[in-house]
Formats: structure tokens, sequence, C-alpha cells
């Protein structure tokens, strides 16, 4: 038997609690039972994304609600500004293109945050920009951008949306606070869900906003999953269990604590990247990393798929990959949701004894004690 240890940005683990919630017997999505949890569930999101405002539940992915913020708050034509920095910055302006908008591109060299001030250049040379579109945490290049700071340049200007989906749950992203129009995320990072619900909040202006769009939607209409939604359940039938699922994952959180749950998520990404540069091996976003994962660059002349190939066949731990030009070359270790202290130690013990199977010349332990030297900080 090899037991298995996901260690991947998405899905991740699911606590016993949130699966055995999700094991509840089904029932009518149309009834005061499902209502209440609906209800209790929606004012614990909320909570999460810093808003008075609604936080609407779709059945999709992430993407789904990506798509959602375009179709409801746009024109066809209209001119936006994507921040492209990654294989999530290309699905905004992916998008974008499919919804028939005129795209602005501002390309990030993989592993780097944008500048702010090449943002604030690009609004000035383009005053009909009608909105910026960019990721909080750029899952494939595990890079932090400055959403705070941008949000500053948009306020009364155009829309500010942005994909949370490995930063909501991991980092405070509050909507209202920083004045983001759009905040996105999935189910199944921070939240420790399965895959399948999408979330999306909108600030007060990005409402009106949607009363002039022109874009096409039907199952995506925000407008009309906002006046169901209200009322407890959805325009169309919802992923009930999920739902069950959410309610004790966002319990948990409240529990444990936002600030406690922000904490443990920056002090496991800090472990694990002083274990990675204890190892001699060198960060794929050194300057500005997300606290949802970690990329890391294997030793030159070897084959990072095969190694976690290894990794997951071989030792049960399952690790990401680099993706388009890191392919074979990164890896990328997660500590998103459902994670903690030792399961950072599992991941970095199996990449040192992976790397020695190999032939890489990385001494047992160096990795492991540096990670230990900061998990450390959260025992008494």
């Amino acid at each position: 038997m090899i037991k298995q240890y996901l260690l991947s940005p998405g899905p991740t683990p699911i606590p016993n609690e949130v699966a055995l919630a999700m094991s509840e017997t089904m029932i009518h999505h149309r009834t005061p039972q499902f209502n209440k949890v609906f209800e209790e569930a929606r004012q614990g999101l909320k909570t999460l994304f810093g808003t008075n405002g609604d936080v609407l539940i779709l059945a999709s992915s992430g993407t789904g609600a990506m798509e959602a913020a375009v179709a409801n708050l746009f024109s066809p034509g209209d001119k936006v500004l994507v921040i492209n920095g990654g294989k999530f910055g290309e699905r905004w302006l992916n998008i974008a293109n499919a919804f028939g908008l005129d795209p602005v591109e501002v390309k990030v060299e993989w592993g780097k945050a944008v500048k702010v001030d090449v943002v604030e250049k690009q609004l000035n040379l383009h005053p009909d920009i009608q909105s910026v579109m960019i990721q909080a945490s750029e899952t494939s290049t595990t890079v932090l951008h400055p959403v705070k700071e941008i949000a500053k340049l948009t306020k009364n200007g155009p829309l500010f949306l942005v994909d949370g989906v490995t930063a909501v749950g991991v980092l405070p992203v509050p909507l209202d606070e920083w004045g983001i129009d759009a905040l996105v995320t999935g189910s199944q990072k921070a939240l420790m869900l399965p895959p399948g619900l999408g979330f999306i909040a909108l600030s007060e202006r990005a409402w009106q906003k949607t009363k002039k769009a022109k874009l096409p939607r039907f199952y995506f209409d925000l407008n009309l999953e906002r006046k169901n939604q209200a009322k407890g359940s959805g325009a169309f039938t919802p992923a009930v269990s999920l739902i069950f699922g959410l309610r004790a994952s966002l319990d948990m959180m409240a529990r444990e604590g936002f600030d406690r749950v922000y904490a443990r998520h920056a002090r496991m990404a800090r472990a694990t990247r002083a274990a990675a540069t204890a190892m001699g091996l060198k960060l794929l976003a050194p300057d500005s990393p997300s606290p949802a994962a970690t990329g890391i660059f294997l030793p030159k002349g070897l084959d990072a798929d095969k190694v976690l190939d290894y990794l997951r066949d071989q030792m049960g731990v399952i690790l990401a990959e680099g993706q388009d030009q890191l392919r074979g070359k990164a890896i990328r270790i997660a500590h998103v949701g459902y994670m903690g202290a030792f399961d950072v130690i599992t991941a970095i013990a199996a990449l040192e004894m992976a790397l020695r199977k190999f032939g890489a010349e990385i001494p047992f332990g160096r990795g492991v004690a540096a990670a230990q030297e900061v998990l450390m900080e959260a025992l008494n």
C-alpha cells in the first residue's frame, strides 16, 4: 500500500468534516431546509470575501465565475486591460477575445509580478479602457500580483476584475476595503471542497454596470442569480451536496479564525521557500511569491516530469508540474486549504529522496531542517 499525499494547487485535500457534510441525505433545493443551509453559506462567503454585498454561488468551476464576470459587465468592443503573466492571465485574455472585447495585453515575464507603474502607464495611454483584469495569485507561476496597489489606480475609473482562485481564503483580499469590482474564486482550493462551485462578488458600481452591459448571457445571468439566491436557492439547480460541504468548510475556517488561516498559509509558504533555498534550488517567483504554492526549479539535467511521476507513483506524493515553457524544468508544491506543517515536511522530505534517486547530490534533511525552523514558530 502507498498512502497518497495530495499537495497540488487544486484539487486540494478535503477534511473529514466537510466530506461528512457532503454525504448528508440529498434534499430538494426548493425547500426551507435547503434555504437555511444556502443562506448560512452565503453569509459565510461575505465574511470570506470582505464584502457587505452578495457573493453568488455558481454550479461551475472558477473559470465559469470568470466568464460570468465578463459576460455581465461588458458590451461588444469594450477595451479592457489584461495582465498576462501566466496560464490564468492567458485565460482572462481568451475569455475577453471569445466575447468580442478589445483587449490590451500587458505581458509579464513568468515568475515576475506586474509593476504598478506599467499598469498606470497603460491606463494613461488608453483612457477608454473599461476594465483591468488580473490574477491575485497566478497559480501557474506561483506569483502574487500587487492587487491592493492596482485597485488604487482603478478607483472611480475602469472596473477592476480579480481572479482570486488561489488567493481568496489564503490571504486577505477584501473586496469592499480595497475597491475591487469583481472577485472570483472556486471551490477546490482554499475552500477545501471538490471542484464544482464558482463564486463571484461584485461592487455596487459593477452591479450598476450589469444593467447597461450588452453581451449575451443565460446560465450566467448574475442579476437573475442575485434575485433568486436572495430567496435561498438559485435560478437553476444548485450543487446541493457541495453547498452542504461549503457551509461546513466556512464554519471550519471561522472557528480557526481567518487571521490564523492566513498566517498558517504564509508560514507554510515561508517554510517551503526556506527548504528549497537550503537545498540549493532556485525559486520560480523569488521576489513576489504566492502563499498558495511555491514554484521550484529542479537542478539542470533533471527532467522534472520524471521526478514528479516518481513522486506520485512510487512515493504517493502528488505535486504539480510546471506549465508551458516551465514543463520539465520546474515543480510546484501547494500549501493551500486543508494543509498544515507536516504536509510541508512530507513534501520536502519526499522531494529530497526523489532528487537523490535521480542523482542530485542533496544531503538528506537539509531542506526539512530549514522548513522545521520556520514551522516551529507556531508551536508553543
